[in-house]
């Protein structure tokens, strides 16, 4: 059995990020740059008063002074002329600062009356103003490329006047569930069968994560079923399979797609929930086989799937982050497994985070995944914990699963 981080380590180094696309600045959010975004202007594009009051000159504006407001510099309508000696013109936050000024005198330290103004506090040079290029220069690199676009990069890019933006096309994620037992929610449930989670759960997953989810057909326990899949694969940057992937009888994904020429990388990893997993391709198209357990389904989603999405999203891949927790109760010692406890949080009086496991960590058992906070992590052969340990935990909101 494969280590866990040497299986995801093995899965990222065989994919890459999808192609470019352009799309509209306001479509932009969330997508990963392809191309860096470089201003196309310089901002602010000239001194601009960074307060409402007047532009003067630092020489004639001494407390007591008197000057004359010859004009006036609202954002947007800049004023002509010069300012000169013994002179002011009356400046609104945005607008240029005048030739011949180079401060601003705020408007609560002055005093207007018919035409002039009375300086009641002493003005230094370059009080108030905000130089030309303060916040970037045309041509520079305001966004990287590999950068996934929040709100705020959206706004830098649109000052910058980039109403277009070249980004990783969102990856196509194929996603298969398999077997005899199982019926779409809402449709007729067969003898001895259930209601199938999984595929609409890692669709949630998916589009959480930044790629688009294809939830296709359910094939039944049949090689023939499963393998005409093969012939959609094409149009997917991964297929993901859910269920046949373990040793038993009706466990058919290798053996359907073998024949199709699916080439295997890997089988079986050395966590829990999660054991029987796969890894190969399927002529170009990556494939991830992933447990028919829900449990284990989703939680394989987090280790492998999310970092998979991100390489191919033009993103580093990687485990998903985790923080520093205090056990609630005491943790046995564990096995060559590496274990991923579901696990609820709460605040103690201290202010500590608390993480309590749930008593029975089935593989089947969705409920206590739902109400789970974080996936408690145990690596292979840990010792034995008392409560109050510290301990790493995935925050499955975080994560958005």
């Amino acid at each position: 059995m494969l280590p866990v981080d040497e299986a995801r380590a093995r899965i990222l180094a065989e994919l890459t990020p999808t192609a470019a696309e352009t799309v509209a600045l306001a479509e932009g959010a969330g997508r990963v740059l392809a191309r860096g975004v470089t201003a196309r202007l310089t901002q602010p594009p000239a001194d601009v008063s960074a307060m409402d009051g007047y532009a003067v000159r630092a020489m004639d504006s001494a407390e007591g002074a008197t000057l004359a407001v010859v004009g006036t510099a609202p954002a947007g309508r800049p004023f002509g002329g010069t300012v000169g000696p013994g002179e002011a013109v009356r400046i609104f936050t945005g607008g240029f600062v005048p030739d011949g000024a180079d401060a601003v005198l705020l408007q609560e330290d002055a005093t207007a009356s018919d035409g002039t103004v009375r300086v009641n506090e002493t003005v230094k040079a370059g009080r108030h103003i905000r130089r030309r290029g303060l916040d970037f220069a045309e041509g520079a690199e305001v966004l990287p490329a590999g950068r996934k676009l929040t709100a705020r990069d959206i706004g830098l890019a649109a000052a910058s006047n980039n109403p277009w933006l070249a980004v990783h096309r969102r990856p196509r994620i194929g996603i298969l569930a398999t077997g005899d037992e199982i019926a779409l929610p809402g449709d007729p449930i067969p003898p001895g069968g259930i209601v199938s989670s999984n595929a609409h759960a890692l669709a949630a997953l998916v589009r959480a994560s930044g790629g688009d989810a294809v939830v296709l057909p359910i094939a039944p326990d049949d090689t023939h079923a499963i393998a005409e899949v093969a012939a959609t694969a094409h149009a997917f940057d991964l297929l993901v399979t859910t269920g046949g992937a373990s040793v038993g009888e009706h466990d058919l994904i290798q053996k359907a797609l073998g024949g199709e020429g699916f080439a295997l990388g890997f089988w079986k990893i050395a966590m829990r929930p999660g054991k029987p997993l796969i890894w190969g391709r399927l002529g170009r198209t990556p494939v991830l086989g992933l447990p028919g357990n829900p449990v284990s389904a989703l939680v394989c989603g987090v280790v492998f799937l999310i970092p998979a999405i991100a390489t191919l999203s033009g993103l580093p891949g990687a485990a998903a982050p985790t923080r520093r927790v205090v056990t609630a109760v005491a943790l046995p010692e564990n096995d060559r497994r590496a274990d991923h406890l579901r696990a609820t949080l709460s605040v103690d009086g201290d202010g500590r985070m608390m993480a309590t496991p749930a008593q029975v960590q089935d593989s089947s058992m969705l409920a206590t995944l739902a109400r789970a906070d974080a996936l408690v992590l145990r690596a292979p052969f840990a010792p034995a914990l008392p409560a109050g340990a510290e301990v790493e935990a995935v925050m499955l909101a975080e994560l958005g699963v």
